[in-house]
């Protein structure tokens, strides 16, 4: 891998050298700035040999840095070892940022150039760098060329799966009345229309799905809004007849995916709604009419799910309990048996839910860490690094599943034996922070953060701390990970309101030893109301035992211990009738009061 890398790093900078680029700028987003992008766009992960789903590549003449976030770090530094490329810890003291370090290496330039495609590169995100490499002694950003396109030899194609029609009966509102609502959304901030490029905006509002995004029903396309008519952008081979005939009814006209660009160049009403964290730099300075700043409307509407996506996503977690049980059943016995590894137990779990009615795949890649494979937050096994397990120690579990009527995410770490008193204490002080913002109460509109160091304060108390966010909203057999809301300690406006799906996922990594993580899918519902306004609560929609055999009893509040027996009592009756005797009277075991 290091001697391929190397070779990349030198075809880029004969491009660079020919161009009078001083540096080139990889992201890891697409042109609609996904978190998870088709294998066309991963040119930061082609360029670097780094594959997380998040980090920035930067190239000049004579470095390479790779930035990304502590979920990688480990991971990060392992697979960058030999290729030229120097890892940056992102928010760890003693990291400069791009800007900085560019600043630094481009000094002794004369009038430096900095490279990005503007196409893969929000407009926020660009206006940023540009503001940012002038302060740094006036270093120009230029935004009109892809040097992939040329030494990317075998680059993949833009994809071609088929596009499907999501019923009715699980989306619950029909394209036409969610096209209805953004219209009067736009017309509160006096806009006209809007360009929409997120992928799961536009799936959620045409009530369409798609595979163009690996774990991600999402399919490569643009949407554009104005006051009168609806047009999808997207190549035709995508379309079957079934879904013309849908989009024709619905009153949604077709364009080719390249025709965007002209279309906004022909746009005819007075101001477009353009989110410049969402739209490419290129498409955004398209010369068009006036634009009204501000975030796009939809998310905020999507992640308040209807009743029928909130029933559907009973069914799909109900599903994935009954999954989730007979794999459980099955891990001690089959460890203890020998002969099983991280990836092999990885199969049997997506092999279970594959059996489930409604299933359509992952929601993301299976991570099963063993030990101190649990310390690398993203950990996803590879037959380099699959390990075999033992009956002993911790095994952390990160696992999701797509159904059509829902989309599931659940950590859940086990004991395949025993384990040491650090490892029970490090677990408990997980599953404390878990049940407090399981059992958290707050007023309607609080934001994540707020409810952040609810989780955290356990830790925090004992000197521990993760780098992690607490909690993402989920899609409704839509991305795994959905805004605009999320608990995390860095700010994050968005209010909670009731509808809401969020996980509450704490953890705890000792690198090198192990790691703990709990996460149960939550359900954002209403709490009372006084005369200090409305107040709202949790309800887990995660149906799955959380192993209690590590826990030190003694550290848990009575009101912990209530909430943990509560939470078993729901498990057991809920899943007790779609299992068989044998299944049940193992979750009898797991589920029993503490």
């Amino acid at each position: 891998m290091s001697t391929m890398i190397s070779s990349r790093l030198s075809a880029l900078r004969d491009v660079m050298r020919r161009e009078s680029i001083d540096a080139f700028i990889f992201p890891s987003t697409d042109p609609h700035n996904g978190e998870y992008v088709p294998a066309r766009w991963e040119g930061r992960k082609w360029i670097s040999g780094f594959n997380g789903s998040a980090g920035t590549a930067v190239v000049t003449m004579n470095d390479a840095a790779l930035w990304t976030d502590s979920r990688y770090f480990l991971a990060a530094e392992e697979q960058l070892r030999g290729t030229g490329f120097k890892l940056m810890k992102e928010r760890i003291e003693g990291t400069p940022s791009i800007t900085k370090w560019l600043g630094m290496k481009l000094s002794t330039v004369e009038s430096p150039t900095v490279g990005v495609d503007g196409t893969v590169n929000s407009a926020a995100s660009v206006n940023r760098l540009i503001a940012e490499l002038r302060a740094e002694g006036g270093i120009t950003v230029r935004t009109n060329y892809d040097p992939l396109d040329l030494i990317w030899t075998d680059r993949p194609s833009v994809p071609q799966d088929k596009v499907s029609i999501h019923p009715l009966e699980y989306a619950g509102e029909r394209c036409g009345d969610k096209i209805t609502r953004i219209r009067a959304a736009l017309k509160e901030r006096h806009a006209c229309g809007m360009l929409v490029a997120a992928l799961d905006d536009i799936a959620w509002t045409l009530n369409l799905r798609g595979a163009d995004v690996h774990c991600n029903p999402v399919f490569v396309t643009y949407l554009l809004i104005d006051s009168k008519s609806v047009t999808l952008f997207v190549d035709r081979d995508k379309l079957t007849p079934e879904v013309e005939a849908y989009l024709a009814a619905e009153g949604v006209g077709t364009a080719g995916y390249g025709d965007v660009g002209k279309a906004l160049e022909r746009y005819g009403e007075y101001n477009i709604l353009m989110d410049e964290d969402e739209i490419n730099y290129t498409l955004y300075n398209i010369p068009a009419c006036v634009k009204v700043a501000g975030p796009s409307p939809i998310p905020a509407l999507k992640a308040v799910k209807n009743a029928t996506e909130i029933e559907c996503f009973r069914h799909a977690m109900l599903r994935d309990g009954v999954a989730m049980v007979k794999f459980l059943r099955w891990l001690r016995p089959a460890v203890e048996a020998g002969g099983q590894t991280e990836m092999s137990i990885d199969a049997k779990l997506t092999s279970l839910r594959a059996e489930q009615p409604l299933y359509k795949g992952l929601s993301f890649d299976t991570i099963a860490a063993y030990q101190e494979h649990g310390a690398i937050v993203h950990y996803e096994a590879t037959p380099e690094t699959d390990v075999e397990l033992r009956p002993e120690g911790l095994l952390l579990i990160d696992s999701g599943a797509q159904y059509l009527d829902g989309t599931t995410d659940i950590t859940r770490t086990v004991a395949l034996g025993p384990v040491t008193e650090e490892q029970r204490r490090i677990y408990t002080l997980v599953l404390k922070a878990h049940i407090r913002l399981e059992m958290c109460k707050f007023p309607r509109g609080a934001s994540g953060t707020q409810l952040d160091a609810v989780a955290r304060e356990p830790l925090w108390r004992e000197g521990l701390n993760y780098l992690h966010g607490t909690g993402h909203g989920v899609g409704s057999y839509l991305n795994v990970h959905e805004g605009p809301h999320q608990i995390r300690m860095e700010h994050v406006p968005a209010p909670l309101v009731e509808g809401m799906t969020v996980t509450d996922e704490p953890g705890l990594y000792l690198a090198s030893r192990f790691g703990v993580r709990t996460e149960n899918t939550l359900l954002t519902v209403p709490y009372m109301e006084t005369e200090f306004g409305r107040f709202l609560g949790f309800e887990p929609l995660t149906l799955c035992p959380i192993d209690t055999e590590p826990v030190i009893t003694d550290m848990l509040t009575s009101e912990e211990r209530s909430w943990l027996n509560g939470y078993h009592r729901m498990v057991y009756d809920r899943l007790a009738p779609h299992l068989d005797a044998g299944e049940r009277e193992w979750l009898a075991r797991a589920c029993a009061e503490v």
